[in-house]
């Protein structure tokens, strides 16, 4: 059992029968009262989000969520398929409920929650490196100023990146916030 003081960001729990992902929580203290906790909760099946405030110190079941390391295969239809490369099992996930999908490259090795023996949730790396397949071509003087532009990334993905980045640059980024950290020079 777990209770409102264990809330951070990415906890999952068991409520009402289904597995949530914590997006974000508030401790309020008011002047009048007892504490409280407002929270956003995704469900990591269904892609829904839910408000729902607790009683400060509530306490609610753990989800029992195993991690197996994967590796991206392909996507069938409305599902990415992941194969664990030590059993050649698959795991089939729908691909709109996975955060930064269009970040997921050919054989880029994932973490994938089970619960209750099925596939519910895809953890894409928060950082990773990416080349530029399309990018607006740069203006005179470009880089004096910090002007944005968009450009596409090897899985389609489109994001921001200063205006001197140019096709075939290996970019950084941070995929939650779909923003350009620097180029990779690596």
């Amino acid at each position: 059992m777990g209770s409102t003081t264990d809330f951070k960001v990415g906890l999952t729990i068991e409520f009402e029968g289904s597995v949530w992902r914590v997006q974000e929580f508030l401790h309020v203290k008011p002047g009048k009262g007892p504490a409280f906790v407002r929270t956003t909760l995704k469900n990591v099946q269904t892609g829904k989000t839910l408000d729902k405030t607790w009683r400060a110190g509530e306490t609610f079941p753990d989800a029992e969520v195993d991690t197996r390391d994967m590796t991206y295969s392909y996507i069938d239809g409305e599902e990415h398929v992941f194969m664990d490369m030590e059993t050649y099992e698959e795991a089939r996930v729908k691909s709109d409920i996975i955060d930064g999908a269009d970040f997921i490259k050919e054989e880029m090795e994932i973490q994938i929650k089970y619960w209750k023996g099925s596939p519910i949730d895809v953890m894409v790396p928060k950082t990773g490196s990416y080349k530029v397949t399309e990018a607006s071509a740069s203006a005179a003087g470009a880089g004096k100023d910090k002007v944005m532009a968009p450009c596409t990334i090897e899985t389609g993905a489109e994001i921001m990146v200063p205006d001197f980045i140019k096709e075939g640059d290996v970019i950084k980024i941070d995929t939650e916030e779909r923003k350009y950290l620097g180029r990779d020079n690596s």
